[in-house]
């Protein structure tokens, strides 16, 4: 069987927290050290002895330069030829045992539930937007179908299924309907991968909806949000807190955008004035933030002597990806019953009521879809040029008598 290669993703990579060598496959190694830096190791033989070839930070080597690095250094190796006496780069000590993905639980030789389930969240991990899909995912199997993981994934019936969304199925509503879909898509892979046979008892149409009622609709309603005439005072008190997520919030606030956005936002997406996100970090397509004279400032503020571009812009205490609760508490404590998110709909407020920018161009500067499919594919542009000055009178609203408002 072949081995796995380009099992990392650039979000998996900044959410390892624990110290130890994580595997991308053919010799590329993560490492991450008791401090929470990272680097990147080339790991392969020579002379019948294993070296490891430091390939640099991942501060400033990118998960696909590092790849290239390694395909390099392996043509070297091939080719009879050490890197390191090659000079290339100094090597880093190896540690006790590389951290390799545990080897799937078997029963008899047949595969559980669980281990299909792991499968199925590595290989679809890397289309996933942000760390929370991942965790849920595993949270429903670990929480919920726990009585079941167990067995053998050709042993999974619609007994099986009842068993675990039943109890919860009118009480936890949410839960259960998520754990009958991930639970059907996981059995889909098993049959694929020839691991079972016959219908998929999770299907719910023609199967479990004869079996289980309606599932009560989820009455979620709106994120909580700040009437924008309170921004102005809000915004004083959030400057005078101390700290990285203070900061993390106020650039939030001043960019309109997702919690997400914020907290995954590197030194290289900063190009002058716009924020550039790629593809892989929004949910549709690549994304360009006009940034303000505000937003700007408190990028001035926190900026590094020396910016490298795979760096984070907010950091957690630990060098890694701020938790997504830090502006959540900040906010309880600063704004209580108002929430991160419900910005973008107190931003939203303000440009309908108090300005008379086109609703296009305000929908775009919140990453939204704008028009229809067909209209989608015919607009090329992306209104950059008008979203800055949104973007700019939304910063002088938030930030009066500052250098924002052009005082």
């Amino acid at each position: 069987m072949a081995l796995k290669v380009n099992k990392l993703t650039d979000r998996s990579v900044r959410g390892f927290k624990s110290k130890g060598y994580y595997s991308d496959g053919d010799g590329l190694y993560l490492v991450v050290s008791g401090t929470g830096g990272r680097s990147w190791i080339y790991r392969y033989r020579s002379g019948g002895a294993r070296r490891d070839l430091g390939l640099g930070s991942f501060l400033d080597v990118s998960l696909v330069d590092a790849r290239l690095a390694r395909d390099a250094a392996k043509r070297a190796v091939a080719a009879g030829r050490d890197p390191l006496e090659c000079g290339q780069s100094a090597p880093i000590p190896a540690p006790v045992a590389p951290m390799d993905p545990p080897r799937p639980v078997r029963v008899e030789g047949r595969p559980t539930l669980l281990a299909c389930w792991k499968d199925y969240v590595a290989a679809q991990e890397g289309g996933w937007r942000g760390r929370k899909t991942k965790a849920g995912w595993m949270r429903s199997i670990e929480r919920h179908a726990a009585a079941i993981k167990n067995r053998p994934i050709d042993e999974i019936d619609v007994e099986a299924v009842l068993s675990v969304v039943q109890p919860m199925w009118l009480t936890k509503a949410e839960s259960a309907g998520k754990l009958r879909e991930r639970l059907e898509r996981v059995l889909d892979y098993a049959r694929v991968m020839k691991l079972r046979t016959g219908e998929n008892p999770a299907l719910w149409k023609g199967n479990l909806n004869h079996l289980l009622p309606p599932r009560p609709r989820l009455q979620r309603g709106h994120m909580p949000a700040m009437p924008y005439v309170q921004i102005p005072a809000f915004m004083k008190r959030l400057a005078d807190s101390q700290g990285m997520s203070a900061r993390a919030l106020e650039f939030t606030i001043l960019t309109a955008s997702r919690e997400t956005m914020t907290l995954e936002a590197t030194w290289g997406e900063i190009r002058d004035d716009v924020w550039e996100l790629d593809k892989s970090r929004m949910k549709e397509r690549a994304f360009r933030q006009p940034l303000s004279v505000g937003a700007l400032a408190v990028l001035e503020a926190i900026r590094p002597a020396r910016v490298r571009p795979n760096q984070l812009i907010f950091p957690g205490p630990k060098g890694g990806v701020m938790s997504n609760m830090a502006m959540d508490m900040l906010l309880r404590d600063l704004a209580s019953g108002c929430t991160p998110h419900g910005m973008r709909s107190t931003f939203r407020d303000w440009a309908g009521d108090e300005t008379h920018y086109a609703r296009e161009v305000i929908e775009e500067c919140l990453a939204h879809a704008v028009g229809d499919e067909t209209e989608r594919a015919y607009r090329r542009s992306d209104a950059l040029r008008k979203r800055r000055e949104v973007m700019q009178a939304w910063s002088a609203y938030c930030l009066p008598g500052s250098v924002s408002s052009g005082a």
